[in-house]
């Protein structure tokens, strides 16, 4: 099935992608201000094993937020929030095997893996972050980060996602990222995406297939991120250790749940309060997982409150 794509046409000879060419669309689209293009750039930090982790520094000085993104997603997910937050200077990191960021050789994915990974680049690149937000993947990674170095963790945001998540409660999301590597065409590709993401708009999902897939020699579409099986070790993908990690941190802890959702649930809220019982919970109505994604102004607005001097 293929539906109509807004915009030039990305299966044109003459397209060509430009990563920081499209930031003007997401301040019209959500009637942000525009009077010229944003401070932004492409920033690495190379690990110890010599791999390298990529991503996004937004704004001048040193960065008050790293922002994680979900799994089969990037840097770039975070752009309307970004945008909508300036003049903050944030980090957007790509994980592990996304966006720019190199594939692991063992495929350890696990948020215990990521978390080493991630803190390496945080120490790097932003260590005196007073937020560290973290999406869905990205979220148990933050949990990973704030067990492992406390330290770089001043307060805690979790996007939709807890500990006890389960492949049931994600299946949506499970049978988009299990879903083709290649598609014929860029209409292809774009309507798989607009299926599984009806509370975005078709100008958003555009925009991030453009930023998490390239076309390839032969014409076709591929997506970025790694998409071998996972490996690694499995206790270390143990929701209970994440959840006795989540227990022990003391930094302040928001989770931002989608208000049309089913990842998170009223047990595993349940289930925070009593582990946290200072942790606070915000749903956001009519956003799904993706709460970057389908409320960026909303998100915007609570991660704003979270950067205020308490």
């Amino acid at each position: 099935m293929t539906v109509d794509v807004p915009g030039a046409d990305p299966d044109e000879d003459g397209f060509r992608y430009d990563e920081f060419g499209h930031f003007h669309e997401n301040c019209a689209e959500y009637d942000l201000p525009w009077d010229r293009p944003p401070e932004v750039e492409r920033v690495e930090h190379v690990l110890a094993d010599g791999r390298r982790m990529s991503g996004l520094r937004w704004g001048d000085g040193p960065p008050r937020a790293v922002l994680l993104h979900g799994g089969a997603q990037n840097a770039h997910t975070w752009d309307t929030v970004a945008l909508a937050l300036r003049p903050v200077p944030l980090l957007a990191v790509d994980l592990p095997g996304h966006g720019r960021s190199d594939w692991r050789g063992d495929r350890a994915y696990d948020p215990v893996s990521n978390a080493a990974d991630v803190a390496a680049v945080v120490e790097a690149l932003a260590p005196d972050a007073d937020v560290l937000v973290g999406m869905s993947l990205g979220g148990l990674t933050a949990v990973g980060v704030v067990h492992a170095r406390p330290e770089l963790v001043r307060r805690l945001v979790l996007v939709d996602i807890t500990p006890g998540v389960t492949r049931d409660k994600a299946s949506e999301v499970h049978a988009f990222i299990e879903g083709p590597q290649s598609f014929a065409s860029f209409g292809e590709i774009f309507a798989r995406t607009l299926e599984f993401n009806p509370t975005r708009t078709p100008e958003s999902l555009r925009r991030g297939i453009l930023h998490n897939a390239h076309r390839t020699d032969d014409g076709t579409w591929e997506w970025n991120y790694d998409r071998r099986p996972l490996a690694g070790d499995p206790q270390a993908m143990g929701p209970e250790r994440l959840w006795d990690a989540i227990g022990a941190a003391t930094a302040p802890l928001l989770l931002v749940r989608g208000g049309v959702s089913p990842v998170v649930d009223d047990e595993d809220v349940a289930e925070l309060r009593r582990r946290r019982p200072d942790a606070r919970v915000v749903v956001v109505d009519g956003a799904g997982h993706s709460v970057q994604g389908d409320r960026p102004l909303e998100l915007a607005d609570l991660l704003t409150a979270e950067l205020e001097p308490s």
